[in-house]
């Protein structure tokens, strides 16, 4: 009994000193977390639980303060962290690309034009060989098959960037259907998560979806080139994803609030987006846990955060983040 008592008071006493953090929300970073929480315990012993709902599901936890942290793809407007009291930072860089499932189809022979793309999850543009798909693709046979469009069913700030693009290509889509992180879907299959959607597009021929570019890769999709917002044809690569990365405006006096897609230049992918971390501002003493390990993915995640297909932050933002984390005692 008393070797027993003395293995639990030890076993105590080693959990004490070894810091473990709960965040969960958006899956479009989620890959990326997953792989830094395990470097981050390995050198450090501390872990780090992330649970990827959803960027509609880390909101609400942050704001019920029942996690430490949320993450969400939508970053929000200072006046609203204002009202739930939270601090708001980026994290790393991801992009959003129309992944499609087309028989006889390499990725990256697709061309679908902005407005296109848009009548397409409207249900206006129903099959493949459609005229307007056609003739942006001469070179391409076409099936006469109806496009089977896949969706999030989910809160989702994938969802909320992706939707932001196409109100700002399709005044149908504006007037119609909108932004948000959920939506009245036209027509589709919904899943949940980016991983949700991803399996519905590997499993459905003639299918489309928008999915973050980790989600791509894992589940070897094609991918569309879409249009810059100068018109221009721009393929879905890592270089283009940094040529529209480089236009972001960041600053720590609006909580970094920065939307990034549809940034100019030729050769900038249409829909980059940051995904961002909340804190509670009540919460210093956990806070600063969070920010330790954020700030050694800073540090060590770089080399992932590429090997997956993310962007990470250029270290001038980085920075700009540190000073932020000073500005309010977490750091």
């Amino acid at each position: 009994m008393l070797k027993k008592s003395l293995a639990a008071l030890t076993a105590g006493v080693i959990a004490a000193h070894a810091a473990q953090i709960v965040g969960a929300g958006a899956s479009f970073p989620a890959p990326l977390y997953f792989d830094w929480a395990y470097l981050y315990q390995k050198v450090t012993g501390n872990q780090v639980d992330y649970r990827s709902i959803g960027s509609g599901g880390g909101i609400e936890r942050i704001t019920a303060r029942t996690v430490d942290f949320g993450a969400s793809d939508k970053p929000l407007e200072p006046e609203k962290l204002d009202k739930k009291g939270l601090y708001q930072f980026p994290a790393v860089i991801g992009s959003i690309v129309v992944a499609y499932n087309l028989p006889g189809i390499k990725d990256g022979e697709l061309k679908l034009e902005n407005e296109d793309l848009a009548a397409i999850f409207m249900g206006i543009i129903r099959y493949w060989d459609d005229e307007a798909i056609a003739e942006d693709n001469p070179n391409l046979k076409l099936p006469h098959e109806e496009i089977v469009v896949c969706h999030r069913a989910d809160g989702s700030g994938t969802t909320f960037n992706f939707s932001w693009f196409l109100a700002h290509v399709s005044g149908d889509w504006a007037d119609h259907v909108g932004i948000g992180e959920s939506l009245d879907w036209p027509v589709g299959l919904g899943g949940k998560g980016n991983e949700g959607v991803a399996t519905l597009i590997a499993r459905n021929p003639y299918s489309i979806g928008y999915v973050e570019y980790a989600y791509k890769l894992k589940n070897g999709l094609g991918a569309a080139t879409l249009q810059s917002a100068d018109g221009h044809w721009v393929a879905p690569t890592e270089e283009n994803f940094k040529a529209a990365a480089a236009y972001a405006r960041w600053s720590g006096k609006n909580h970094f609030y920065e939307i990034l897609a549809l940034q100019p230049g030729d050769h900038s992918y249409p829909i980059v987006a940051a995904t961002f971390i909340l804190l509670p501002r009540e919460a210093a003493g956990r806070d600063k846990e969070v920010v330790k390990f954020f700030d050694f993915a800073f540090r060590r995640g770089d080399a992932d955060a590429r090997r997956q297909g993310y962007v990470p932050l250029p270290q001038k933002t980085k920075e700009m983040v540190r000073a932020y984390w000073k500005e309010h005692g977490i750091f």
